[in-house]
């Protein structure tokens, strides 16, 4: 039996019970409800949190997701996965996962890092798509996440391959410990300064990003990453 394989021998019923997948849902109507019909399957709880949308999605996650939460106004995908992480862990979860709502990421990686987290092995499991299948990867993407790698090792000293993967595992002190403020995109860098100085356990697992049609038109720009670098260097200078 490989690691792998005793990795997911050890997801138990009980073990993904007690998982609580977090996911930040903006108008992804039109894909939410097949993504959440596969994942249930493996996971029975998903917390989706409806972030404004207005394209029909509530009433997808009302139809298929077992926790539906909702923001009544568009308030950033921070702030979702904050919402969704303070509800898991009223619920009683032990582990609490960070997913995609557009179809990019692949339950059996998911899987690999709920175990990893469950055997004890980190306190927090770190998707990087550099590491696993990393053709598929835009090169104008590569290029950009490439530079977040540098500057992320200068500025919050942290040594990871892929540090905006939203494919993410807390253990509940994780968790707890982990709050993020920045409401919008820049929380994946404010994530990165908060695990730095957290001194928590981590580990980075290969993954595989799909990068579809769909999940491509709905990428960050060039100028979208900008905003985001401009809206992290303000908070962090407000800290």
């Amino acid at each position: 039996m490989t690691r792998d394989d005793a990795a997911l021998a050890l997801l138990t019923a009980h073990v993904r019970a007690q998982t609580f997948v977090v996911i930040p849902v903006f108008n992804e109507g039109a894909v939410i409800g097949e993504v959440l019909d596969q994942l249930v399957q493996h996971f029975p709880n998903v917390v989706c949190v409806d972030d404004g949308s207005s394209d029909g999605t509530w009433e997808a996650l009302r139809s298929h997701a077992p926790h539906a939460l909702r923001h009544l106004v568009n308030r950033g995908q921070g702030a979702a996965l904050q919402t969704g992480t303070e509800y898991a862990l009223r619920c009683g979860a032990l582990r609490i996962a960070h997913f995609d709502a557009d179809g990019q990421h692949r339950i059996e990686d998911l899987e690999r890092m709920v175990a990893a987290v469950a055997r004890g092995d980190c306190d927090i499991a770190l998707g990087d798509r550099f590491a696993g299948n990393a053709a598929s990867v835009p090169l104008g993407r590569r290029m950009v996440l490439r530079a977040a790698v540098v500057f992320h090792r200068i500025v919050s000293g942290i040594a990871l391959n892929d540090v905006h993967n939203g494919l993410r595992v807390f253990s509940r002190v994780a968790a707890e410990r982990i709050e993020m403020t920045a409401d919008r995109m820049a929380h994946a860098s404010e994530l990165i300064d908060l695990i730095a100085q957290s001194q928590l356990r981590v580990l980075q697992f290969p993954v595989t990003i799909r990068y579809t049609e769909y999940s491509r038109a709905k990428g960050q720009s060039w100028t979208g990453g900008f905003r985001i670098l401009f809206h992290y260097l303000v908070g962090r200078a407000l800290d």
